[in-house]
């Protein structure tokens, strides 16, 4: 039975509007998602179809767009929405986490919490992570994207994160592509520009992260600052 011959009431996106997300089943989430079915298929067998071949809804947001497409009836569009809905919440589940956090006392603390996110960017990325003066995060903000080095990251545009959040210390953040958690020479450089400039405006530099992968190399346990 198609969607449409659906009593309304039944139908994923009016039920959702109704009765709320949390009275939907997976397939009709996905369902919704997905908008349309295929010659044969209504959306609803489609979603489930989806969900069973991926071995349940856990494993389908960790796919990629190659392993939905092979799902009959799910192309480039669907896929694309998939991931996207996908993101957003792993985001949202980032974002909860990362303010929820209570105290972050040392590298492992750090790399703990931001490895997740950091792992699979294809870029390399510089972030300044904002702390209160209890070492909760308070912020954190992507500074610059592309290869770093001193002529991409300044230390105005760090300090002036720090300062609108009225930060206590700050955390350096940035990833290695390469799988190479080793910092170069000008990640040393610039990381003891920014420590100094930290210390004469009385926000301290906590630590610099480089994340590669799974692994990460602290400048504080490698007595770079």
């Amino acid at each position: 039975m198609k969607v449409k011959e659906l009593p309304i009431d039944d139908r994923p996106r009016e039920k959702l509007l109704l009765r709320g997300a949390q009275s939907l089943t997976d397939a009709e989430l996905i369902a919704i998602l997905l908008r349309t079915g295929t010659k044969g298929k209504s959306v609803l067998q489609v979603a489930y179809d989806l969900i069973t071949s991926a071995g349940g809804l856990n494993n389908l947001t960790s796919q990629t767009a190659a392993a939905i497409q092979k799902c009959p009836g799910v192309g480039k569009d669907k896929s694309a929405a998939l991931l996207a809905a996908f993101e957003i919440n792993r985001r949202a589940d980032f974002q909860k986490k990362l303010f929820s956090v209570k105290k972050i006392v040392s590298p492992a603390d750090i790399a703990e919490l931001f490895i997740p996110v950091m792992r699979d960017k294809l870029k390399e990325e510089f972030y300044v992570v904002c702390l209160n003066s209890s070492n909760r995060v308070i912020r954190m903000e992507l500074i610059s994207v592309g290869h770093l080095n001193a002529s991409l990251v300044h230390p105005r545009e760090v300090f002036k994160t720090a300062i609108e959040n009225n930060s206590a210390s700050i955390i350096l953040l940035h990833n290695h592509p390469s799988g190479n958690p080793d910092p170069s020479n000008e990640d040393i450089s610039l990381t003891k520009k920014l420590a100094e400039a930290g210390k004469i405006m009385d926000i301290q530099v906590i630590d610099h992260l480089i994340i590669a992968g799974e692994k990460y190399s602290s400048f504080v346990e490698k007595r770079l600052i």
